[in-house]
């Protein structure tokens, strides 16, 4: 692969990568918004390190926490995943599970909460929570139905920056079988969205036989 065309690659999937990330930013915005709440943050499962990152956050710690790691089975948070079950908490407080020590070091410890697994393909992917949403009324089924669909669009964002993501890594490695998935990483954001499936399909693929290869 020559250096030109490696430099080409590289700009492409990076350019997919903050894509996503603009996604995932917007779907917290919006989360904060819809639900008149303090913040919205959506967590990135790092499955090599077990830890959950803060890879979007609208509202309070948008400038601070981007990045911010803590294991993957801690807090709330962890519970979510974990489970894979959504949580809604009225008075954090009174919630064993709440990581009050992690909140602190935040910043900004909420009261209540919402969070919901970020499921793909039977995959844990992350997690989303809503904190401090005002407390008009008791939580609905029509609410959960709508966090149900920002869940859904997260973890379509999640998994196409965790492939960017991966697509890089193997381009650092110089395989030929990076080059093909790098290659195909770096058109996803050129491809109308209706016609994203096949691509997607194939990045998948190729992903699953660098990581068999990975394994043997």
């Amino acid at each position: 692969m020559s250096e030109e065309l490696k430099a080409a690659v590289a700009a492409g999937v990076v350019g997919s990568q903050e894509t996503f990330r603009s996604l995932l930013q917007s779907v917290a915005e919006v989360a904060r918004a819809i639900f008149g709440a303090t913040a919205s943050s959506i967590f990135l499962l790092d499955e090599e390190k077990d830890e959950l990152v803060f890879e979007a956050i609208a509202g309070y710690g948008a400038d601070t926490l981007i990045g911010q790691r803590f294991p993957s089975s801690s807090g709330i948070a962890g519970w979510v995943l974990v489970t894979r079950q959504p949580l809604v908490i009225e008075d954090v407080t009174e919630d064993p599970r709440f990581a009050k020590d992690f909140a602190e070091t935040t910043g900004y410890v909420p009261k209540g909460l919402m969070a919901v697994p970020l499921l793909h393909d039977e995959r844990a992917l992350g997690v989303l929570e809503v904190l401090d949403r005002p407390q008009r009324t008791q939580f609905s089924l029509v609410e959960m139905d709508l966090l149900g669909l920002f869940a859904n669009q997260a973890a379509i964002a999640l998994d196409l920056l965790r492939r960017a993501r991966r697509a890089e890594e193997v381009l650092a490695a110089s395989g030929e079988g990076g080059d093909v998935l790098a290659r195909l990483a770096a058109t996803l954001e050129g491809i109308e969205a209706e016609d994203r499936g096949p691509a997607l399909r194939m990045l998948g693929a190729l992903d699953e036989i660098l990581k068999s290869n990975e394994g043997g």
